[in-house]
């Protein structure tokens, strides 16, 4: 077996996981070597996570318009995309959306919004009404996606029975002002640290394909192993007609199944999660997520793009004999 493949089942199997220049050796990996890679990841999850995999489910509760210039997004009014814009969806909407997922077996179910934070009074309310029903209906966890939100916002919710909290760095400190001029990457990093101390379940990831080297790759995860989030979102960029990024086409299946090998043998612990674009990037190597060191899936549709049908997803799972992971973490 490659030395660095050896260090990193080693490192991977006691929890402390590879260091960024130990990293940076993996990242040179051939995509030749992606079978003995995948062996060393399949062994790491399966001693970390077991046959559970964690499924989770979104609905996008106020799409478009805004005013940030994320050059992969089709919700940015700085691009004309076509993409459907409405304002905050009523409580009992949002809850049914749940009550739908929770029918598919997801565990855990995320209200995302549009737009660098919800601060409206009104839709504070919609949010805290349809929490507060949520906790009678539906034996999901309840997390959202709401952006820049202050600590007394963040605890409000809490107070209403949010979970967990969702917000992604999406890239590497370094190459995020090639993605993002409209704020700043440190205001994301304090939404992640002020959710950890408000005692969320974390959950913090990013976008892969944007044009980002390696070494970008390797910050983003040595970021994240530093502000110790609980879970890793890992999107594959699904370009959107009208964005910078349309004629965006940098990933293979192969290349996608060594990102997310990256973040299992940096983060051996932690959750990781595939979500937006795996359809389009992974296409029928899909099923390898979990080799790869994969331990969640987003199931049903995404914010603006459609996903796979989630029966096929469940089959998939037992086909692998891998299992839903019931509620709690």
């Amino acid at each position: 077996m490659l030395e660095i493949l050896r260090k990193a089942l080693e490192r991977g199997m006691s929890a402390e996981g590879l260091d960024p220049i130990e990293a940076k050796e993996f990242a040179a990996l051939p995509e030749r070597n992606i079978y003995e890679i995948l062996s060393v990841t399949e062994k790491i999850r399966g001693l970390h996570k077991g046959v559970d995999v964690n499924l989770c489910s979104i609905v996008n509760a106020k799409s478009g318009l805004c005013k940030e210039d994320c050059s992969f997004c089709s919700q940015s009014v700085k691009y004309n995309t076509g993409v459907n814009e409405y304002p905050m969806s009523p409580a009992d909407k949002l809850v049914s959306a749940a009550k739908e997922a929770e029918g598919f077996g997801a565990r855990e179910f995320s209200i995302v919004t549009s737009g660098s934070k919800i601060e409206k009074d009104k839709d504070i309310s919609v949010l805290v009404e349809t929490l507060e029903s949520m906790k009678e209906s539906v034996g999901m966890e309840r997390c959202a996606s709401l952006g820049m939100l202050t600590q007394e916002t963040l605890k409000k919710l809490k107070n209403s029975g949010l979970e967990s909290y969702h917000h992604n760095l999406e890239v590497g400190r370094s190459f995020f002002p090639k993605i993002c001029t409209t704020h700043k990457y440190d205001d994301d990093v304090e939404v992640v640290r002020t959710a950890k101390e408000l005692g969320f379940y974390v959950c913090s990831g990013g976008i892969f394909g944007l044009g980002e080297s390696w070494a970008d790759r390797i910050e983003l995860a040595s970021t994240l192993k530093e502000l110790d989030v609980d879970s890793i979102p890992i999107n594959f960029l699904n370009p959107r007609p009208g964005t910078p990024l349309e004629a965006a086409n940098f990933l293979t299946p192969f290349e996608c199944l060594k990102i997310i090998a990256l973040f299992r043998l940096m983060l051996p612990k932690k959750d990781i999660v595939v979500c937006g674009g795996r359809q389009v990037n992974l296409r029928d190597l899909q099923p390898l997520i979990f080799a790869a060191g994969a331990n969640g899936m987003m199931v049903g549709n995404y914010l603006t793009t459609k996903g796979r049908e989630p029966k096929e997803d469940l089959q998939m799972l037992t086909d692998l004999g891998l299992r839903p992971r019931g509620h709690s973490h």
